[in-house]
């Protein structure tokens, strides 16, 4: 489904994304891990097209995306979620997940027609709330929610888009062991439908939903497999994993 070849990104002096090659499968979870600084925000963001690459190759279903827009990506079936928590924090969950359905469809969301013409959009976005475990919660406004339930609603705002790939970068973080089940649970559910490349920190999370895992390393993906493989790795414990969670 996605293939990089020899990806670059320079800034300044500094290599953040070394001539990587990678490959995501369609229908697994992919998982992208390594330590702080490695450079795998700066790659997501290349695959999605808000950062342009230097030098390389990104094929998204066949076709080279590398030097078109984030939008035309989004159109193609490539969505992406943010490490930083990134939704409408004054607008209700529906109205942020009918604003996402909308600007896939097309529809006018025009204020000045009655509620009812627009009911095929808002049943979409209360059928991705749902999804996504917030059906509760669909007229709380999206800034007094609990830092997870936002989390999973930037992940709706995604599958909004009817991705075929979505990407999310570190859709955990910040969160306590209760919240990471919950969007453990929400990954585990997406998947049926949508193949995922997860950029994550949680390990216990990556080796419970990823099929494959790839660790990036100073810009450079040093080994790439099976869960047991990388757990196995000699060089992907001296660089990152450590023992511990190696033998575990």
């Amino acid at each position: 489904m996605l293939e990089i070849r020899g990806l670059c990104k320079h800034f300044g002096g500094v290599v953040a994304v070394d001539r990587v090659d990678l490959a995501v499968e369609a229908g697994e979870v992919h998982a992208l891990i390594g330590p702080n600084g490695a450079g795998k925000t700066t790659l997501i963001a290349q695959v999605a097209g808000s950062l342009a690459a230097d030098s390389g190759e990104i094929r998204f279903l066949g076709n080279d995306v590398t030097r078109r827009p984030q939008h035309v990506r989004v159109k193609a079936g490539l969505a992406r979620s943010y490490q930083i928590t990134s939704i409408f924090r004054r607008f209700s969950v529906l109205d942020n997940l009918a604003l996402a359905v909308q600007a896939r469809s097309g529809s006018s969301l025009s204020f000045w027609r009655p509620v009812a013409g627009e009911k095929p959009l808002f049943d979409e976005a209360a059928s991705i709330a749902a999804q996504i475990n917030l059906q509760d919660k669909l007229h709380s406004i999206s800034g007094t929610l609990a830092h997870g339930e936002q989390r999973a609603l930037e992940v709706g705002l995604a599958l909004a888009t009817k991705p075929k790939l979505v990407l999310l970068d570190e859709p955990m973080a910040g969160m306590g062991p209760q919240e990471s089940q919950r969007m453990i649970e929400l990954i585990q559910r997406i998947r049926a439908k949508v193949t995922v490349l997860l950029v994550e920190h949680d390990m216990d999370a990556v080796f419970r939903l990823a099929d494959r895992i790839s660790v990036l390393v100073n810009g450079r993906v040093i080994a790439s497999g099976a869960p047991q493989v990388i757990r196995a790795d000699a060089e992907v414990r001296r660089a990152y994993l450590g023992d511990e969670v190696a033998a575990g």
